[in-house]
């Protein structure tokens, strides 16, 4: 059975005018994730990872190349078509949470069904509760988010990004706000979910993070300059474990 994919890029470039000069954020980026993948996209400062996220999410147009998301050609579609689109095909995940203040756990997941157009989330509530089990916060659901720590609202933020079944989850530096061993946790989740069947596409700066997930691409100058399967992943007891390693003294 051929594999679907998800995220399949040919040739794609993105290019901004500032005055009169003209800066390459992509070049000729051919990528393809397919359906069940968790690859995570490092590169440093300025390499094109958040050019590339915000393409790949349909927060932004490619100046060349094409761009399909779950086998839908994505240039061609207008801007209500691309809010339909990000709304229905994606959940996405910020570093700074992005959760609604003095409201519940549960409402902030309820949300992309409230909005939803298409009609099919009669049940949004059930839902909102089911995405919430699924990270481990069912005992959390009637907490108000300034009640929850830094990673109990990121575990939020990941259910408000599930709660709609999306072909694929986008998450922006998830762990950038967290201490290593939330982080450690928040990437954990990313593993279970991803064995589920999600597909999980996460750009991080940090390698010990990077290394939870299945497959690496790492970009420089707006080029993708490996893209590689990760052979040792790593894993939340390994991870815990180095946090625990004593410093040596001099």
């Amino acid at each position: 059975m051929a594999t679907k994919k998800v995220i399949e890029t040919k040739n794609l470039s993105r290019t901004f005018n500032t005055g009169e000069i003209e800066v390459r954020a992509l070049t000729d980026i051919d990528l393809v994730i397919e359906e069940g993948e968790f690859v995570a996209i490092m590169g440093a400062s300025g390499s094109g990872k958040s050019t590339l996220l915000h393409i790949i999410g349909c927060l932004d147009r490619p100046t060349s190349g094409e761009y399909y998301l779950d086998g839908i050609q994505v240039n061609a579609l207008n801007k209500n078509q691309l809010a339909d689109i990000r709304n229905q095909k994606i959940g996405f995940i910020f570093q700074s949470y992005n959760l609604l203040s003095r409201t519940t756990a549960l409402e902030n997941v309820e949300l992309p069904l409230i909005y939803d157009r298409t009609g099919q989330f009669s049940n949004s509530m059930a839902l909102a509760k089911k995405a919430l089990e699924q990270v481990g916060l069912a005992d959390r659901i009637h907490h108000k988010t300034n009640e929850l720590s830094g990673g109990q609202q990121q575990r939020v933020a990941i259910a408000r990004a599930l709660v709609n079944n999306p072909a694929l989850i986008l998450a922006d530096e998830p762990t950038g706000n967290l201490d290593s061993t939330t982080s450690f946790e928040i990437a954990d989740l990313f593993v279970q979910l991803n064995n589920k069947g999600k597909t999980i596409l996460m750009i991080t700066h940090e390698p010990d993070i990077a290394q939870f997930a299945k497959r690496m691409v790492y970009l420089r100058d707006g080029r993708v300059l490996s893209d590689t399967k990760i052979e040792h992943r790593n894993t939340k007891t390994e991870a815990l474990k180095s946090l625990e390693k004593p410093l040596t003294t001099q």
